[in-house]
């Protein structure tokens, strides 16, 4: 990488700390062509991003941000995994790694906060943010359906009793 090339990784580096709700740094040697690429595709279809990208430059792009914390992480073949919803690039990058044990997840940041492994994990396990709409609306439903249920079960009681009662005169 010619000077250029650098300072314009660092700006997009930076672009990317300033932006993601969450950041996930792993190791990834060992992994396959394909391996990357699947886990690059996931982390795409979901609205997340992978970085590879050199320590040192990676570090530079950190200072000043709300995610320098993780500078000491950035050792060895590292791969940072971003996203602008705090669940989504930990939920996948734990599910990769379950499926991939070569990819090994080292912390990461949500905001100022720093996350050890079992910080994300926990992150991960976190419904995400499309999950917890469905469930407000669905509890949002609900007492309309308990509503139109109790307005109609009298009638349904009145019915099944003259029913009985019919039935029992016959």
């Amino acid at each position: 990488m010619d000077r250029t090339e650098k300072a314009e990784m660092v700006t997009q580096l930076q672009g990317v700390f300033k932006n993601a709700q969450a950041v996930v740094v792993a190791h990834y040697s060992g992994l396959t062509v394909a391996q990357m690429t699947t886990l690059r595709r996931q982390m795409k279809q979901k609205g997340a991003g992978v970085k590879v990208a050199k320590n040192r430059l990676a570090k530079k792009a950190l200072e000043g941000s709300e995610v320098a914390h993780i500078a000491p992480l950035l050792k060895g073949p590292t791969i940072i995994a971003y996203s602008s919803d705090p669940v989504t690039a930990p939920k996948i990058a734990v599910d990769f790694a379950k499926a991939n044990e070569q990819f090994v997840i080292l912390g990461g940041a949500m905001g100022a906060t720093n996350l050890n492994v079992d910080g994300v994990k926990a992150l991960a396990s976190l419904p995400s943010l499309d999950e917890l709409r469905a469930k407000l609306l669905g509890l949002l439903q609900a007492p309309a359906t308990k509503i139109a249920q109790l307005a109609n079960a009298p009638a349904a009681k009145l019915a099944r009793v003259f029913g009985a009662y019919a039935a029992k005169t016959e």
